[in-house]
């Protein structure tokens, strides 16, 4: 009994929740409770838009109430030695159960109060650029494709080619080295899915050019992309393409276009019509260069997709490193940039470790093949996605704290005036 006591006082503090977090779940379950009852009266389509979105929070929050309230319930029984011997004994028989419905529930009432990430629900572009390591990071960078591949094929994710280059004039035998890649995953919901992808993949391996058997170390930038539907007439959610305050918009008179015959492998029509498009965005100095196709117009289009997307992340970005530039704890808050190391791929060790959440596989060829490997490795990532957005969510909440209880503070300072 001593030890089911012992459990409970770990187990309690361990799966609480910060009050700060608290606060928030029940203003959301105040709320939708008042907008419900608004509903009863008066139907309204944004009102009833509302009261769906919160309805997750809620849920979340009863079931995580009703299990706290479980082991508060067992917390006495277990403390009372003047409790009936059997119904201790039922009440250490139901600890387990009820401590571990309490972290399930802890962990979703969390879930639940981060806000959705704008381009969550999108589909999504993949580019994939070698980076420091000369030939061997091009041909990681095609390992690398192939693995998103097998991934997509697992999965039913329909994904596709949009943009594939080689590098020109170098290789051995048939190997080829990738240049620039670009992967269109079409499915609702991809961005979501593999945003925790985006970073630089390093790989060490001796290369078949190594004839000392010294282990070389190369890198891959790997950045993923919302993908817009080609009408920009099309809404998306509260923006479009044609408002200049969106996330999508961008201004034509902004962007240079230059049109030049396609270089390297391809076809007859290389070197002979003018089909390869380059679109430069003059404010950023964002430079996007297609030639797959043929058709020049094809070309243009697909450049101008992989621009937009690279745009609307670029703001999106800059305006999340401005809030956690704001965040008074930022210093503790743990973020991955586009441009730091994210895993390792090692292929003497057949290890592959992600840096962010720490975990490590010895299966590196079911982790290239987009197995279930490679699954662990993405969920790992989620669960420390997750951890981050928590932490941030906190911030937010504390600073809206301190800054109410200022403005409280003043206000009442003017009335004694």
């Amino acid at each position: 009994m001593n030890f089911a006591l012992n459990f409970l006082s770990v187990a309690s503090s361990a799966h609480t929740i910060s009050p700060v977090l608290l606060a928030r779940a029940r203003s959301i379950a105040s709320e939708h409770s008042e907008l419900s009852e608004r509903l009863t009266w008066n139907y309204d389509s944004d009102i009833a838009k509302r009261v769906g979105d919160l309805s997750n929070a809620v849920m979340a929050l009863q079931g995580w109430e009703t299990a706290n309230d479980s082991l508060t319930g067992l917390r006495q029984l277990l403390s009372d030695f003047s409790t009936d011997p059997e119904l201790r004994s039922l009440a250490a028989d139901d600890l387990q159960a009820t401590i571990e419905d309490l972290a399930r529930l802890s962990t979703s009432l969390k879930r639940s109060l981060i806000p959705a990430h704008p381009f969550a629900h999108l589909p999504c572009l993949i580019e994939i650029r070698p980076g420091v390591g000369g030939s061997e990071a091009g041909l990681f960078a095609g390992d690398v494709v192939r693995m998103y591949q097998g991934f997509c094929k697992r999965h039913n994710l329909r994904i596709s080619l949009l943009k594939y280059e080689e590098a020109e004039g170098v290789g051995s035998g048939t190997e080829t080295q990738l240049q620039d890649a670009v992967l269109e995953i079409e499915n609702e919901g991809a961005y979501g899915i593999l945003r925790g992808e985006a970073g630089v993949h390093r790989v060490q391996r001796i290369p078949a050019t190594e004839n000392k058997g010294r282990t070389h170390t190369s890198a891959i930038s790997v950045l993923v992309l919302p993908s817009f539907p080609s009408n920009e007439s099309q809404e998306l959610g509260e923006e479009s393409f044609n408002d200049p305050s969106g996330d999508y918009y961008v201004d034509p008179t902004d962007v240079r276009t230059d049109t030049m015959r396609a270089r390297g492998a391809g076809g007859q029509h290389v070197n002979t019509t003018d089909s390869a498009v380059r679109l430069t965005h003059i404010p950023t100095n964002t430079v996007v260069a297609i030639q797959d196709s043929r058709s020049q117009p094809k070309n243009r289009e697909k450049a101008w997709r992989i621009l937009r997307a690279k745009l609307a992340q670029l703001r999106r970005e800059a305006r999340e490193e401005e809030m956690a530039r704001l965040r008074a704890s930022d210093a503790r808050i743990a973020r991955s940039g586009r441009g730091d190391k994210i895993r390792t791929y090692n292929w003497g060790q057949q290890r592959v470790t992600d840096h962010r959440s720490g975990i490590t596989l010895h299966d590196l060829d079911g982790v290239l093949e987009g197995g279930d490997s490679l699954d662990k490795l993405m969920d790992s990532v989620r669960v420390w996605l997750t951890e981050r957005d928590v932490e941030s969510l906190i911030a937010d909440e504390e600073a809206a704290a301190v800054k109410a209880a200022k403005a409280g503070r003043l206000q009442n300072a003017n009335g004694l005036k």
